[in-house]
């Protein structure tokens, strides 16, 4: 399973994000959309908005997002915590 999640640096909800799932023992990468100009471009073509954050993993995504909806979100997709 492959997380990504794009973040802009200093949004308290991209901060909530990280720690979420830092907190959990999930391993994913992070894309900062304001210094990364691809990245920003790939968020855009996969959320369809610019708000942040927003997670990608194996083509499954959410956009702009709270810790509380990433939580919901993750028991919908049935996903196992390590």
């Amino acid at each position: 399973m492959q997380i990504r999640l794009f973040i802009k640096p200093g949004c308290p909800w991209c901060d909530e994000a990280i720690d979420w799932l830092a907190s959990r023992g999930i391993r994913f990468v992070t894309l900062d959309v304001i210094r990364d100009a691809a990245a920003r471009a790939e968020m855009i073509e996969l959320t369809r908005q610019t708000k942040a954050p927003c997670i990608d993993m194996d083509g499954h995504i959410l956009a702009d997002f709270g810790a509380d909806e990433l939580e919901a979100w993750w028991a919908r997709m049935k996903l196992p915590l390590p």
